[in-house]
């Protein structure tokens, strides 16, 4: 089978497109035939081992101490069931699915082999490969943070870094649970965030948006990036703030109490659930979100790819089409 296979850490010309011999399911197991998969931030900093300092030893010795353990990356993907393995009744041969490889990896080549019981779920008939591939790790982390901060009708939430993969479906989560949004991206993003629905938008490169009296129960910051001590301080009281990818000096910081109300700092890592893919495809099926493609690259485009996604322009997500 067709493979990019990562060489060692370094920029996206460690990228090469080798043949590889085509897995084969194990016990519990599904050999599932990859049409598309995407390139999102994670991977490019898996791919260049560029990653805070509190998780550098134990990524590194997960993922490899001089050369990535596992050859091939990818975390999402879209495609068919081609074989199962004994002991597992989830899928049948010809299930179109989509679902994350997670830490596992594997995506970026022709099959890929996963147990079942892993966050997979039946494509909704309304998508194509391309489109469900975009779906795992922008949905379930929006999915995850959104539900920590319990929105209701009526609240103000303001995403920061809304132009991405979760940023974009943290804005239509949003928004599906009756909230204002404001989103704040790169000027060439925000007419897309309007289109999906942001109430306001904010392009930071020309606008301080902690120089306001404005005030949100709600604020995500996607990324991570935004300066804590001025964010946190346009959280409403008893409001709640969700720190996507907090850096090491963050993570200390919300252990200490904010300087008004009652505050809630959340940080952390996804969970991966089926059902929550389900819940997605449902959201989908019921034209509640939709997915936001930018660019679709072929496979052996991949250093392509990433260099792109590195750029920091890209309009929600950067798909790899196996077809």
């Amino acid at each position: 089978m067709r493979a990019m296979v990562c060489t060692r850490y370094g920029p996206p010309e460690v990228l090469e497109l080798q043949e590889l011999d085509k897995p084969v399911p194990k016990a519990g197991e599904i050999l599932i035939k990859v049409h598309a998969s995407t390139v999102t931030a994670g991977d490019c900093e898996i791919r260049s081992f560029k990653f805070p300092v509190l998780l550098w030893i134990p990524l590194r010795l997960y993922l490899g101490v001089r050369k990535p353990r596992m050859k091939v990356l990818g975390q999402e993907f879209a495609g068919e069931i081609e074989s199962a393995g004994n002991e597992q009744t989830l899928f049948v041969e010809g299930d179109r699915v989509f679902g994350s490889a997670e830490l596992k990896l594997g995506t970026y080549a022709d099959y890929l082999c996963l147990p079942a019981d892993y966050a997979i779920a039946r494509m909704a008939d309304e998508l194509n490969f391309e489109e469900a591939a975009t779906i795992p790790t922008g949905g379930m982390n929006a999915l995850f943070f959104l539900r920590k901060a319990q929105i209701q009708p009526g609240q103000k939430i303001l995403i920061i870094g809304a132009g991405g993969s979760i940023g974009t479906m943290a804005v239509q989560l949003a928004k599906n649970s009756g909230a204002e949004v404001t989103a704040i991206d790169s000027g060439e993003k925000l007419d897309m965030l309007l289109s999906i629905g942001a109430d306001k938008v904010i392009d930071y490169r020309k606008e301080d948006f902690t120089a306001t009296d404005e005030t949100y129960d709600v604020i995500f910051d996607v990324a991570g990036k935004s300066p804590f001590s001025k964010t946190v301080n346009l959280i409403k009281p008893e409001g709640v703030y969700l720190m996507g990818n907090p850096n090491l000096a963050q993570m200390f910081r919300r252990l200490l109490q904010t300087k008004k109300g009652d505050r809630k700092i959340i940080a952390g890592a996804a969970s991966y659930k089926s059902e929550d893919l389900r819940y997605l495809n449902g959201l989908i099926t019921d034209g509640k979100i939709r997915p936001v493609i930018d660019r679709i690259f072929p496979l052996e485009e991949l250093s392509e790819a990433h260099h792109y996604v590195e750029s920091g322009v890209k309009k929600g997500n950067v798909v790899i089409s196996n077809r």
